[in-house]
């Protein structure tokens, strides 16, 4: 239709950028799988216009560049879930992240070499490849799922590395395979597949182990300015990746996800604000991507691949995921029946599958044409495995996004909207707005240093734990599941401040709260500036100290649904002094009040600090 539209590649560029973040913004509004709208944006963007980055780079040597430039993006995605892998989180996880790697790769690309030779009738060469290449899953889509799902941090953590860890490993099997293919067969490629298995290792272990402690040395005695560090890294790995690429292929992804977990479980620095600017680069990055990529796909060539297509994505889903999760966790005690159906139900394919595909497509194509004795039906069967990932991605992205999100509900998994709170603090006043949540069937968990509030709060029946919000124990070990919010209400403005700010990349900016600092209402402020705060928190803005007065002079949490006879306005007359807490509504779950909300109107259930004689 738009074919004769006129465009230059900064505006190509900018439109896809454009396309990218307006897909990721509607997949976030209406909670869906952001990398679904982002292929079908792209995808639709190609067909309508008929412009693709093949447009302005044309050719073998257009390929060649585009596929350096998605291998140099997938790396920087994949050092960046390096850098999330905790090995605390393996005592949980550590046996299903195991098993699913070694024994679920094995059954996985058994199973799907077997279908491609003996259903669709595909040279073996073109079959175990595909093979090798579909044991993948990966962050790019695994992140955006589990972000949308929300499961317990133990089903999060076990798919999460799964999902970074197979990455490497399945782009290692495609050259594997590929070296037998260009043999002739296993036997005759043994020797030359053990040297390409000991050298990708010892480059992708050893050498990112040594630049980890090169980087970690670096940055403990501050030969790299803060400001460099994130520009730094990012230069590293693409020289590690490249190198490692150069002395054995295919060898760098492990380099950089092996870097990413080395420098992660390093306790001399810190590099937390360094993955805090590649969390935002990999949305970036995503964004371009699958837009770009699915934009490159011929419609005509996706028709011929339909079929072949759907059948593929129907063994996937409904043989070898469940097949392999369920053989791989036998007897394993770390996972019961319900995470064991879980893990069978999410197995999304991602970027790197169509990355690695695409190298290797035009790898078997050029080898069919050029090596002696190569089968000729190679080319037309490699000339479909780009489309048919294209729909394998698309079809497992849609059935897992869709319906693992519910599954995981019904089996106890993850909890729907999580609306429970997370409190700093245990005071007083926290409690007994605690204490009311819980009576009503809200998810809250009380954290305090001081001994005595922890044990106060146990007693009431209140989940408290004796730890501060601002140590690592908080956010590795403790499962989140069902909170969603957090409230820093310790007396401490500061400790406050930082943890709201520590907590926003968990929670989002819009569920961090704090109550008002002690000089808040004064004309000079020394407090933390505003911008470092959370939202402050209640109606008039009470501090920890008015708030802990209140609460010493008996005022109490009074709980009221309004309705048409009693609305907000009839119970300000009959508490006057009533400080609002929360409201809680069928459609928005339970909200934290403060000063700049619209009045709660009819069906919604308050919490308020009240003076019991008020009642009288």
């Amino acid at each position: 239709m738009f074919s004769s539209f006129d465009i230059n590649f900064g505006t190509f560029a900018t439109f896809i950028l454009g396309l990218g973040i307006l897909a990721q913004w509607l997949a976030w509004r209406f909670k869906l799988p952001s990398i679904l709208l982002l292929l079908v944006f792209g995808f639709g963007a190609g067909q309508l216009f008929g412009v693709s980055i093949d447009t302005f780079l044309p050719g073998e040597e257009g390929d060649s560049i585009i596929l350096s430039l998605v291998g140099l993006a997938v790396a920087i995605i994949l050092f960046e879930g390096g850098l999330t892998l905790k090995f605390s989180e393996l005592k949980e996880s550590g046996g299903p992240v195991l098993r699913l790697c070694t024994v679920g790769v094995a059954i996985s690309f058994a199973l799907i070499t077997a279908f491609g030779i003996f259903v669709f009738g595909w040279n073996w060469r073109v079959a175990a490849i595909l093979g090798s290449i579909l044991v993948v899953t990966g962050p790019t889509v695994i992140a955006p799922l589990l972000r949308h799902i929300k499961p317990s941090r133990k089903m999060s953590s076990i798919v999460k590395w799964e999902g970074i860890v197979v990455d490497p490993i399945g782009a290692i099997m495609a050259v594997l395979v590929f070296q037998a293919a260009l043999a002739g067969d296993v036997e005759q490629a043994q020797a030359t597949i053990l040297y390409a298995l000991g050298v990708t290792l010892l480059i992708g272990v050893v050498f990112a182990f040594l630049l980890a402690k090169v980087i970690e040395l670096l940055l403990r005695k501050h030969l790299i300015p803060d400001f460099l560090h994130s520009v730094f890294l990012l230069a590293t790995i693409a020289i590690a990746f490249s190198a490692s690429n150069a002395l054995q292929k295919e060898s760098g992804l492990l380099t950089v996800t092996v870097l990413g977990i080395a420098l992660a479980n390093q306790k001399s620095v810190s590099v937390k604000h360094i993955l805090e600017f590649k969390e935002t680069l990999r949305t970036l990055i995503i964004s371009l991507l699958f837009i770009t990529l699915s934009g490159r796909v011929d419609a005509a060539s996706l028709k011929d691949a339909l079929l072949p297509g759907l059948g593929l994505i129907a063994f996937l889903v409904i043989i070898v995921r469940p097949v392999s999760i369920f053989i791989s966790t036998v007897f394993l005690r770390q996972t019961n029946i319900k995470e064991r159906l879980f893990l069978a139900a999410l197995a999304p394919r991602g970027i790197v599958a169509a990355a690695v595909t695409a190298i290797f497509a035009l790898e078997l194509t050029h080898a069919a044409s050029s090596v002696e004795g190569f089968p000729p039906e190679v080319i037309e069967q490699a000339k479909l495995m780009v489309p048919m990932m294209f729909i394998v991605i698309v079809g497992t992205v849609t059935i897992y996004g869709l319906l693992a999100a519910p599954l995981a509900n019904r089996l106890g998994i993850a909890t729907k909207n999580p609306r429970g709170i997370l409190f700093a603090g245990a005071d007083g006043w926290i409690r007994k707005l605690a204490k009311a949540l819980i009576d009503d069937g809200h998810e809250v968990l009380l954290l305090d240093t001081n001994y005595s509030n922890v044990a106060a709060a146990t007693v009431d029946g209140i989940p408290a734990k004796r730890a501060s919000i601002l140590s690592e124990y908080v956010e590795e070990e403790l499962d989140f599941g069902g909170l969603g919010q957090l409230i820093a209400g310790t007396h401490n403005d500061e400790v406050n401040s930082l943890a709201a700010s520590e907590f926003t990349h968990i929670f989002g900016s819009a569920e961090v709260w704090q109550v008002a600092p002690l000089d808040d209402k004064s004309h000079h402020t020394t407090a933390v500036a505003s911008h470092m705060r959370g939202r402050i928190i209640f109606p008039e803005r009470p501090n920890h100290k008015e708030l802990s007065r209140m609460s010493l002079d008996g005022m109490e949490i009074k709980k009221t649904t309004l309705s048409d006879q009693f609305t907000y306005g009839n119970f300000l007359e009959h508490h006057p002094e009533a400080i609002l807490l929360f409201t809680d509504c069928a459609d928005k779950g339970l909200r934290p009040a403060h000063d700049k909300m619209k009045a709660p109107t009819d069906g919604h259930t308050i919490y308020a600090f009240v003076d019991p004689k008020s009642d009288n």
